[in-house]
């Protein structure tokens, strides 16, 4: 985290109140700020894409039968398009890794949706254990697919790369065990924990490591440490992490899950759907401001250096683009809609589930 900022400046703060205001109905729908045209970063795509696709369908579900809505959510989320935008520059063998390893990431997201915190553990443990003993553990197969990935990382990582790769995916699991804590709990923090909170539980660091690995980068642990480069990859975090709450909002809202930026600020400065949504869109275009104002700011560590900085400066931009353009192509928010939300902005709400009730 920047020593500077430990959070980026927010927009005029209303009265701070602890309910939500009164509606006379509540909200069916909402329009998604215009994020697309604040952001002007060049979208371009890898052309290994359809092969990278391929394959890792094969990787994922090796011994299982993919049929009926397993195969269907997968073509649905379309982590090829993501992968390709993300790391378009990436030759076949680093981007074939690292759709494996977003694909297998969104998997593990949707387990730890549904498990509490022991589960969330578990995994953490094989997990973990097989990144940092890839030759040694035997797990099961999430085990397994982990060791499978990594082993084929290490092969041209640097070494800096690996370690943030392990340490910022342990950083993952301890958030997302805090998440699952409160989401049985049933509580919604306050926005500056969120945002502590939320930083890991996007699973967005670790991609940053990669963006270092599929582009042969060998920058030095002193100058991904500056306060700058920190920075920047927070300020790309933040524009992921809080966009796809805008974007996630709907089936979250479906499952009437608060661990959203949207419930966050309703909770804490009693505002309606829409004042929230607007109060989310415009962080997110504080946070893509921020990393311009970051990147025209960088010193020069000499052209070697300078010339692999620019390569992973790059590389946050590339996910700032492709996440934004990906999360209206893929079926995980929108489902078949999502290119005429991209025109129309207008997103509708899914029905809320009924609440289960333990006896």
């Amino acid at each position: 985290m920047c020593p500077f900022q430990s959070f980026p400046l927010l927009p005029p703060s209303p009265p701070s109140c602890l309910t939500y205001p009164p509606t006379t109905s509540p909200a069916t729908k909402f329009i998604f700020p215009d994020l697309v045209s604040h952001c002007t970063f060049k979208l371009r795509g890898n052309r290994h894409r359809k092969l990278i696709t391929t394959e890792t369908k094969r990787w994922l579900f090796k011994g299982d039968d993919l049929h009926g809505n397993r195969r269907d959510a997968y073509h649905g989320l379309k982590c090829g398009l993501l992968t390709s935008m993300c790391y378009p520059d990436a030759a076949y063998p680093q981007l074939r890794v690292c759709n494996d390893f977003l694909a297998y990431l969104f998997h593990l997201d949707n387990l730890s949706d549904d498990m509490d915190n022991y589960g969330t553990s578990t995994i953490a443990d094989i997990v973990l254990n097989s990144l940092y003993h890839p030759y040694i553990f035997h797990p099961a197969r999430v085990g397994k697919m982990t060791r499978d990935y990594f082993k084929r990382m290490i092969l041209t990582a640097s070494l800096g790369a690996q370690q943030r790769f392990i340490e910022t995916f342990d950083f993952f699991f301890q958030s997302i065990t805090q998440q699952a804590i409160d989401r049985k709990n049933g509580s919604i923090p306050d926005l500056e924990s969120y945002i502590s909170l939320r930083r890991d539980t996007s699973g967005c660091k670790p991609c940053w490591a990669l963006i270092e690995y599929a582009n042969n980068l060998n920058i030095p642990d002193d100058v991904m440490d500056h306060h700058l480069i920190r920075s920047l990859g927070e300020a790309a975090n933040d524009l992921v992490t809080w966009s796809n709450d805008l974007f996630s909002y709907s089936v979250e809202y479906s499952k009437r899950d608060t661990h959203n930026m949207i419930p966050v600020v309703m909770h804490q400065h009693g505002l309606d759907l829409q004042a929230a949504v607007d109060f989310v869109g415009d962080m997110c275009k504080q946070s893509i401001d921020r990393f311009n104002e970051d990147r025209s700011q960088l010193p020069s560590w000499g052209p070697d250096i300078d010339r692999d900085v620019a390569v992973y400066v790059d590389g946050l931009a590339n996910w700032i683009v492709g996440s934004l353009h990906w999360s209206f192509e893929t079926e995980r928010y929108f489902g078949k809609t999502g290119r005429r939300v991209k025109t129309t902005r207008m997103v509708e709400l899914l029905p809320q589930r009924d609440l289960k009730i333990s006896n």
